[in-house]
Protein backbone atom coordinates (compact mmCIF):
# COMPACT_ATOMS: atom_id res chain seq x y z
CA UNK A 1 0.00 0.00 0.00
CA UNK A 2 2.86 2.34 0.82
CA UNK A 3 4.31 1.80 -2.70
CA UNK A 4 0.97 2.51 -4.31
CA UNK A 5 0.63 5.75 -2.35
CA UNK A 6 4.18 6.73 -3.39
CA UNK A 7 3.42 5.86 -7.02
CA UNK A 8 0.26 7.97 -6.89
CA UNK A 9 2.13 10.93 -5.52
CA UNK A 10 4.97 10.63 -8.12
CA UNK A 11 3.17 9.29 -11.23
CA UNK A 12 3.12 12.65 -12.95
CA UNK A 13 6.83 13.16 -12.38
CA UNK A 14 7.60 9.66 -13.68
CA UNK A 15 5.62 10.23 -16.85
CA UNK A 16 7.30 13.58 -17.45
CA UNK A 17 10.73 12.01 -16.91
CA UNK A 18 9.97 9.23 -19.38
CA UNK A 19 8.75 11.68 -21.99
CA UNK A 20 11.85 13.83 -21.46
CA UNK A 21 14.10 10.77 -21.90
CA UNK A 22 12.32 9.87 -25.12
CA UNK A 23 12.71 13.41 -26.42
CA UNK A 24 16.41 13.45 -25.51
CA UNK A 25 16.98 10.05 -27.15
CA UNK A 26 15.08 11.07 -30.29
CA UNK A 27 17.03 14.33 -30.46
CA UNK A 28 20.32 12.46 -30.15
CA UNK A 29 19.40 9.96 -32.86
CA UNK A 30 18.08 12.67 -35.14
CA UNK A 31 21.18 14.78 -34.76
CA UNK A 32 23.44 11.89 -35.86
CA UNK A 33 21.05 10.49 -38.54
CA UNK A 34 18.72 13.34 -39.54
CA UNK A 35 15.64 12.87 -41.73
CA UNK A 36 16.08 14.25 -45.25
CA UNK A 37 13.96 14.40 -48.40
CA UNK A 38 14.85 12.59 -51.63
CA UNK A 39 13.23 12.12 -55.03
CA UNK A 40 13.27 8.62 -56.53
CA UNK A 41 12.40 7.17 -59.91
CA UNK A 42 11.35 3.55 -59.39
CA UNK A 43 10.19 0.88 -61.87
CA UNK A 44 6.51 0.08 -62.35
CA UNK A 45 5.55 -3.60 -62.49
CA UNK A 46 2.36 -5.38 -63.52
CA UNK A 47 1.49 -8.45 -61.44
CA UNK A 48 -1.08 -11.19 -61.76
CA UNK A 49 -1.83 -10.37 -65.41
CA UNK A 50 -3.65 -13.22 -67.13
CA UNK A 51 -1.97 -14.60 -70.24
CA UNK A 52 -5.09 -14.01 -72.34
CA UNK A 53 -5.29 -10.29 -71.51
CA UNK A 54 -3.39 -7.24 -72.77
CA UNK A 55 -3.23 -3.64 -71.56
CA UNK A 56 -4.34 -1.44 -74.44
CA UNK A 57 -3.31 2.00 -73.14
CA UNK A 58 0.34 3.08 -72.88
CA UNK A 59 1.84 2.13 -69.52
CA UNK A 60 4.54 4.27 -67.86
CA UNK A 61 7.74 2.40 -67.09
CA UNK A 62 8.52 4.31 -63.89
CA UNK A 63 6.87 6.16 -60.99
CA UNK A 64 8.31 9.25 -59.27
CA UNK A 65 8.35 9.30 -55.45
CA UNK A 66 9.30 12.04 -53.02
CA UNK A 67 10.17 10.49 -49.66
CA UNK A 68 11.29 11.51 -46.16
CA UNK A 69 13.66 9.11 -44.39
CA UNK A 70 16.80 9.05 -42.22
CA UNK A 71 19.97 9.90 -44.08
CA UNK A 72 21.34 6.35 -43.68
CA UNK A 73 18.21 4.90 -45.34
CA UNK A 74 18.50 7.35 -48.23
CA UNK A 75 22.11 6.26 -48.76
CA UNK A 76 21.03 2.59 -48.91
CA UNK A 77 18.36 3.42 -51.50
CA UNK A 78 20.78 5.41 -53.64
CA UNK A 79 23.30 2.55 -53.65
CA UNK A 80 20.81 -0.21 -54.51
CA UNK A 81 17.22 0.91 -54.78
CA UNK A 82 14.99 -2.00 -53.68
CA UNK A 83 11.77 0.06 -53.78
CA UNK A 84 9.29 -0.87 -56.54
CA UNK A 85 5.78 0.12 -57.55
CA UNK A 86 3.12 -2.07 -59.10
CA UNK A 87 -0.45 -2.41 -60.25
CA UNK A 88 -2.39 -5.61 -59.52
CA UNK A 89 -4.49 -7.21 -62.27
CA UNK A 90 -5.68 -10.15 -60.20
CA UNK A 91 -9.06 -11.52 -61.39
CA UNK A 92 -9.41 -8.74 -63.99
CA UNK A 93 -11.49 -9.27 -67.13
CA UNK A 94 -11.62 -7.18 -70.30
CA UNK A 95 -12.75 -3.62 -69.59
CA UNK A 96 -11.60 -0.19 -68.37
CA UNK A 97 -10.33 0.16 -64.80
CA UNK A 98 -8.74 2.69 -62.47
CA UNK A 99 -5.80 0.93 -60.83
CA UNK A 100 -4.07 2.30 -57.70
CA UNK A 101 -0.28 2.42 -58.03
CA UNK A 102 1.01 0.60 -54.96
CA UNK A 103 4.46 1.04 -53.42
CA UNK A 104 6.48 -1.91 -52.12
CA UNK A 105 9.04 -0.92 -49.43
CA UNK A 106 11.18 -3.66 -47.80
CA UNK A 107 10.90 -3.87 -44.00
CA UNK A 108 14.61 -3.15 -43.50
CA UNK A 109 14.14 0.31 -45.02
CA UNK A 110 11.58 1.52 -42.47
CA UNK A 111 10.85 4.22 -41.47
CA UNK A 112 10.04 5.95 -44.76
CA UNK A 113 7.31 8.54 -45.35
CA UNK A 114 6.00 9.07 -48.89
CA UNK A 115 5.42 12.80 -49.30
CA UNK A 116 4.47 12.82 -53.01
CA UNK A 117 3.78 10.18 -55.69
CA UNK A 118 3.24 10.55 -59.44
CA UNK A 119 1.15 8.88 -60.70
CA UNK A 120 -0.97 7.61 -57.82
CA UNK A 121 -3.39 5.75 -60.04
CA UNK A 122 -3.74 4.73 -63.69
CA UNK A 123 -6.86 4.45 -65.83
CA UNK A 124 -6.24 1.60 -68.25
CA UNK A 125 -8.20 -0.37 -70.80
CA UNK A 126 -7.66 -4.12 -70.68
CA UNK A 127 -8.47 -6.19 -73.77
CA UNK A 128 -8.73 -9.89 -74.52
CA UNK A 129 -5.86 -11.48 -76.47
CA UNK A 130 -6.90 -13.53 -79.49
CA UNK A 131 -5.08 -15.45 -82.23
CA UNK A 132 -5.79 -15.90 -85.91
CA UNK A 133 -4.02 -17.95 -88.59
CA UNK A 134 -3.16 -16.38 -91.97
CA UNK A 135 -1.67 -17.78 -95.15
CA UNK A 136 1.71 -16.18 -95.81
CA UNK A 137 2.11 -14.36 -99.11
CA UNK A 138 5.26 -13.00 -100.76
CA UNK A 139 5.27 -9.56 -102.39
CA UNK A 140 8.00 -9.30 -105.05
CA UNK A 141 9.28 -5.78 -105.80
CA UNK A 142 11.57 -4.57 -108.59
CA UNK A 143 12.78 -6.20 -111.80
CA UNK A 144 15.82 -8.41 -112.40
CA UNK A 145 18.79 -7.19 -114.43
CA UNK A 146 18.38 -6.82 -118.18
CA UNK A 147 18.35 -10.21 -119.90
CA UNK A 148 17.28 -12.10 -116.76
CA UNK A 149 13.92 -13.60 -115.86
CA UNK A 150 12.25 -15.00 -112.72
CA UNK A 151 10.75 -18.44 -112.42
CA UNK A 152 10.25 -20.51 -109.26
CA UNK A 153 9.46 -18.74 -105.95
CA UNK A 154 9.43 -20.87 -102.77
CA UNK A 155 9.32 -20.21 -99.02
CA UNK A 156 9.64 -22.55 -96.05
CA UNK A 157 6.49 -21.63 -94.05
CA UNK A 158 2.91 -21.49 -95.31
CA UNK A 159 0.94 -20.28 -92.27
CA UNK A 160 1.53 -17.61 -89.62
CA UNK A 161 -0.29 -17.05 -86.32
CA UNK A 162 -1.19 -13.47 -85.39
CA UNK A 163 -1.68 -12.87 -81.65
CA UNK A 164 -2.67 -9.63 -79.94
CA UNK A 165 -5.47 -7.40 -78.76
CA UNK A 166 -8.77 -8.28 -80.33
CA UNK A 167 -9.14 -4.95 -82.13
CA UNK A 168 -5.62 -5.11 -83.58
CA UNK A 169 -5.87 -8.73 -84.71
CA UNK A 170 -9.23 -8.00 -86.36
CA UNK A 171 -7.53 -5.19 -88.33
CA UNK A 172 -5.03 -7.61 -89.92
CA UNK A 173 -5.94 -8.51 -93.50
CA UNK A 174 -2.76 -10.32 -94.60
CA UNK A 175 0.69 -11.50 -93.51
CA UNK A 176 3.29 -10.56 -96.11
CA UNK A 177 7.02 -10.96 -96.74
CA UNK A 178 8.51 -8.36 -99.12
CA UNK A 179 11.30 -9.52 -101.47
CA UNK A 180 13.26 -6.99 -103.54
CA UNK A 181 14.78 -8.44 -106.74
CA UNK A 182 15.90 -5.15 -108.35
CA UNK A 183 18.81 -5.77 -110.78
CA UNK A 184 19.22 -9.36 -109.60
CA UNK A 185 21.43 -11.45 -111.88
CA UNK A 186 21.19 -14.77 -110.05
CA UNK A 187 18.99 -16.81 -107.75
CA UNK A 188 18.15 -15.03 -104.47
CA UNK A 189 17.98 -16.89 -101.14
CA UNK A 190 17.03 -14.52 -98.34
CA UNK A 191 15.44 -14.45 -94.87
CA UNK A 192 12.49 -12.05 -94.79
CA UNK A 193 10.78 -10.42 -91.81
CA UNK A 194 7.01 -10.91 -92.00
CA UNK A 195 4.60 -7.98 -91.78
CA UNK A 196 0.97 -7.87 -90.67
CA UNK A 197 -0.93 -5.48 -92.98
CA UNK A 198 -4.45 -4.07 -92.98
CA UNK A 199 -6.75 -3.72 -96.00
CA UNK A 200 -4.88 -0.57 -97.10
CA UNK A 201 -1.48 -2.28 -97.01
CA UNK A 202 -0.46 -0.36 -93.89
CA UNK A 203 1.53 -2.05 -91.11
CA UNK A 204 -0.43 -3.24 -88.05
CA UNK A 205 1.78 -2.92 -84.97
CA UNK A 206 1.32 -4.17 -81.42
CA UNK A 207 0.79 -7.81 -82.48
CA UNK A 208 2.97 -10.94 -82.37
CA UNK A 209 3.71 -13.06 -85.43
CA UNK A 210 4.67 -16.73 -85.22
CA UNK A 211 6.89 -17.32 -87.12
CA UNK A 212 8.15 -13.77 -87.61
CA UNK A 213 10.68 -14.62 -90.37
CA UNK A 214 10.76 -17.03 -93.32
CA UNK A 215 13.40 -18.23 -95.80
CA UNK A 216 12.54 -17.33 -99.41
CA UNK A 217 14.22 -18.49 -102.63
CA UNK A 218 13.57 -16.73 -105.94
CA UNK A 219 15.05 -18.32 -109.08
CA UNK A 220 16.57 -15.72 -111.42
CA UNK A 221 18.13 -16.95 -114.68
CA UNK A 222 19.20 -15.68 -118.09
CA UNK A 223 16.67 -15.50 -120.86
CA UNK A 224 17.42 -17.33 -124.10
CA UNK A 225 19.65 -15.35 -126.47
CA UNK A 226 21.21 -13.27 -123.66
CA UNK A 227 24.67 -13.66 -122.12
CA UNK A 228 26.83 -11.61 -119.77
CA UNK A 229 30.42 -11.46 -121.10
CA UNK A 230 33.67 -9.69 -120.19
CA UNK A 231 35.02 -6.68 -122.11
CA UNK A 232 38.43 -7.23 -123.71
CA UNK A 233 40.26 -4.04 -124.76
CA UNK A 234 42.41 -4.65 -127.85
CA UNK A 235 45.43 -2.39 -128.47
CA UNK A 236 47.83 -1.48 -131.23
CA UNK A 237 51.05 0.55 -131.35
CA UNK A 238 53.50 1.07 -128.50
CA UNK A 239 53.81 3.69 -125.82
CA UNK A 240 56.55 6.34 -125.79
CA UNK A 241 60.07 4.86 -125.36
CA UNK A 242 61.00 4.63 -121.69
CA UNK A 243 57.36 4.14 -120.67
CA UNK A 244 55.06 1.19 -120.09
CA UNK A 245 51.35 0.90 -119.45
CA UNK A 246 50.45 -0.51 -116.05
CA UNK A 247 46.72 -1.05 -116.47
CA UNK A 248 43.91 -0.91 -118.99
CA UNK A 249 40.48 -0.78 -117.33
CA UNK A 250 37.15 -0.94 -119.18
CA UNK A 251 34.05 0.50 -117.53
CA UNK A 252 31.85 -1.43 -117.35
CA UNK A 253 34.03 -4.56 -117.15
CA UNK A 254 31.17 -6.76 -118.43
CA UNK A 255 28.29 -6.25 -120.83
CA UNK A 256 25.10 -8.06 -121.70
CA UNK A 257 24.91 -9.22 -125.32
CA UNK A 258 21.92 -10.53 -127.25
CA UNK A 259 21.22 -12.44 -130.41
CA UNK A 260 18.01 -13.75 -131.88
CA UNK A 261 20.04 -16.89 -132.53
CA UNK A 262 20.96 -18.16 -129.03
CA UNK A 263 23.70 -20.37 -130.50
CA UNK A 264 25.68 -17.30 -131.55
CA UNK A 265 26.01 -16.00 -127.98
CA UNK A 266 26.76 -19.48 -126.68
CA UNK A 267 29.67 -19.72 -129.12
CA UNK A 268 31.33 -16.57 -127.77
CA UNK A 269 34.59 -17.26 -125.85
CA UNK A 270 33.28 -15.47 -122.73
CA UNK A 271 34.29 -11.97 -123.86
CA UNK A 272 33.82 -9.44 -126.64
CA UNK A 273 36.54 -7.23 -128.10
CA UNK A 274 36.63 -3.47 -128.48
CA UNK A 275 37.82 -1.63 -131.54
CA UNK A 276 41.66 -1.29 -131.33
CA UNK A 277 43.07 1.36 -128.99
CA UNK A 278 46.14 3.09 -130.45
CA UNK A 279 48.85 3.49 -127.77
CA UNK A 280 51.44 5.04 -130.09
CA UNK A 281 53.36 7.77 -128.26
CA UNK A 282 51.26 7.64 -125.09
CA UNK A 283 53.31 8.78 -122.07
CA UNK A 284 50.68 9.35 -119.35
CA UNK A 285 47.10 8.72 -118.25
CA UNK A 286 44.63 8.23 -121.10
CA UNK A 287 40.84 8.06 -121.02
CA UNK A 288 38.79 7.36 -124.13
CA UNK A 289 35.53 5.88 -125.45
CA UNK A 290 35.69 2.78 -127.64
CA UNK A 291 33.09 0.93 -129.70
CA UNK A 292 32.73 -2.85 -129.62
CA UNK A 293 33.96 -5.14 -132.38
CA UNK A 294 31.05 -7.60 -132.36
CA UNK A 295 30.45 -10.69 -134.48
CA UNK A 296 27.62 -10.38 -136.97
CA UNK A 297 24.20 -11.04 -135.45
CA UNK A 298 25.19 -10.04 -131.92
CA UNK A 299 24.36 -6.71 -130.27
CA UNK A 300 25.15 -5.13 -126.91
CA UNK A 301 22.15 -4.52 -124.65
CA UNK A 302 22.25 -0.86 -123.64
CA UNK A 303 25.18 1.49 -124.34
CA UNK A 304 27.13 0.22 -127.40
CA UNK A 305 30.38 1.87 -126.19
CA UNK A 306 32.76 1.41 -123.26
CA UNK A 307 34.90 3.87 -121.30
CA UNK A 308 38.57 2.78 -121.25
CA UNK A 309 41.13 4.12 -118.77
CA UNK A 310 44.85 3.56 -119.47
CA UNK A 311 47.62 4.16 -116.93
CA UNK A 312 51.12 4.64 -118.40
CA UNK A 313 54.19 5.17 -116.23
CA UNK A 314 57.85 5.72 -116.96
CA UNK A 315 60.25 2.81 -116.64
CA UNK A 316 62.46 3.00 -113.57
CA UNK A 317 66.17 2.28 -113.93
CA UNK A 318 69.42 3.11 -112.19
CA UNK A 319 72.73 4.50 -113.42
CA UNK A 320 76.11 5.68 -112.11
CA UNK A 321 77.51 9.08 -113.06
CA UNK A 322 80.70 10.99 -112.20
CA UNK A 323 80.58 14.49 -110.81
CA UNK A 324 83.34 16.93 -109.81
CA UNK A 325 83.24 18.11 -106.25
CA UNK A 326 82.23 21.72 -105.66
CA UNK A 327 83.58 23.60 -102.62
CA UNK A 328 81.54 26.18 -100.73
CA UNK A 329 82.02 28.06 -97.47
CA UNK A 330 85.82 28.46 -97.64
CA UNK A 331 87.00 31.32 -95.41
CA UNK A 332 88.68 34.32 -97.14
CA UNK A 333 92.50 34.10 -97.45
CA UNK A 334 92.48 30.30 -97.48
CA UNK A 335 92.85 27.76 -100.25
CA UNK A 336 91.67 24.15 -100.33
CA UNK A 337 92.76 21.04 -102.17
CA UNK A 338 90.19 18.22 -102.47
CA UNK A 339 91.07 14.62 -103.15
CA UNK A 340 89.69 12.87 -105.13
CA UNK A 341 88.51 15.43 -107.63
CA UNK A 342 85.48 13.38 -108.74
CA UNK A 343 83.11 10.93 -107.07
CA UNK A 344 80.71 8.36 -108.49
CA UNK A 345 77.02 8.83 -107.73
CA UNK A 346 74.48 6.04 -108.25
CA UNK A 347 70.96 7.29 -108.90
CA UNK A 348 67.64 5.81 -109.96
CA UNK A 349 64.52 7.26 -111.57
CA UNK A 350 62.33 7.31 -114.67
CA UNK A 351 64.25 6.52 -117.87
CA UNK A 352 63.12 9.70 -119.72
CA UNK A 353 64.31 11.88 -116.83
CA UNK A 354 67.68 10.13 -116.48
CA UNK A 355 68.25 10.38 -120.24
CA UNK A 356 67.93 14.18 -120.10
CA UNK A 357 70.00 15.02 -117.02
CA UNK A 358 72.42 17.99 -117.20
CA UNK A 359 75.48 18.80 -115.11
CA UNK A 360 73.52 21.28 -113.02
CA UNK A 361 70.78 18.73 -112.23
CA UNK A 362 73.10 16.76 -109.93
CA UNK A 363 75.82 18.47 -107.86
CA UNK A 364 78.25 17.06 -105.28
CA UNK A 365 79.16 19.70 -102.67
CA UNK A 366 81.50 19.89 -99.68
CA UNK A 367 80.82 22.67 -97.18
CA UNK A 368 83.98 24.05 -95.52
CA UNK A 369 82.20 26.61 -93.36
CA UNK A 370 84.07 27.12 -90.04
CA UNK A 371 86.94 24.82 -91.11
CA UNK A 372 90.48 26.26 -90.65
CA UNK A 373 93.96 25.38 -91.88
CA UNK A 374 94.68 21.66 -91.77
CA UNK A 375 93.68 18.29 -93.18
CA UNK A 376 90.00 17.39 -92.90
CA UNK A 377 87.82 14.43 -93.84
CA UNK A 378 84.45 15.64 -95.12
CA UNK A 379 81.29 13.83 -96.27
CA UNK A 380 79.98 15.35 -99.52
CA UNK A 381 76.38 16.34 -99.98
CA UNK A 382 74.49 15.37 -103.14
CA UNK A 383 71.92 17.85 -104.48
CA UNK A 384 69.44 16.62 -107.10
CA UNK A 385 67.01 18.95 -108.84
CA UNK A 386 64.52 16.52 -110.50
CA UNK A 387 62.13 15.43 -107.73
CA UNK A 388 61.61 11.91 -109.10
CA UNK A 389 65.33 11.06 -109.17
CA UNK A 390 66.64 9.26 -106.07
CA UNK A 391 70.23 9.32 -104.82
CA UNK A 392 71.16 5.77 -103.80
CA UNK A 393 74.92 5.78 -103.15
CA UNK A 394 78.14 7.78 -103.47
CA UNK A 395 81.71 6.46 -103.81
CA UNK A 396 83.88 7.28 -102.01
CA UNK A 397 81.67 8.29 -99.13
CA UNK A 398 84.22 10.83 -97.78
CA UNK A 399 86.90 13.05 -99.32
CA UNK A 400 90.09 14.61 -97.95
CA UNK A 401 90.35 18.40 -97.82
CA UNK A 402 93.69 20.17 -97.25
CA UNK A 403 93.21 23.80 -96.28
CA UNK A 404 96.20 26.16 -96.46
CA UNK A 405 96.91 29.86 -96.29
CA UNK A 406 97.01 31.56 -99.69
CA UNK A 407 95.06 31.31 -102.90
CA UNK A 408 96.23 28.03 -104.39
CA UNK A 409 94.03 25.82 -106.50
CA UNK A 410 91.08 24.26 -104.68
CA UNK A 411 91.19 20.94 -106.52
CA UNK A 412 93.61 18.18 -107.32
CA UNK A 413 93.59 17.01 -110.96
Amino acid sequence: MRFLRWLGRNLTSLILSLLLAIVIWTSAVTSTNPNIEAELTVPLEVIQQATDLAIVDPLPETVTLKILAPESIIQQIEENNPITTYIDLTDIEAGTYRFPVLVRIPDQLEPISILEQSPKQLELKVSNLISKIFTISIQVEGEPAIGYKTSGLDWDEVLATVTGQETKVDAVASVVGILNISDASGTISEELTLQAQDNNGDLVDGITLTPDTIRVEQVVSLQGGYRNVAVNVTTEGTVEPGYRFTSITPAPPTVMVFSENPQLVEQLPGYVNTKPLDLTGVDGYLETILEFDLPEGITVVGDPTVLVQVNVTALITSMTISREIEIIGLLPGLSAVVSPLQVSVRISGPVPVLDNLTLRDIRVIVDLTNLGVGVHTVTPTVEILPEDVIWEDISPTTVEIVIEQGTASTTVP
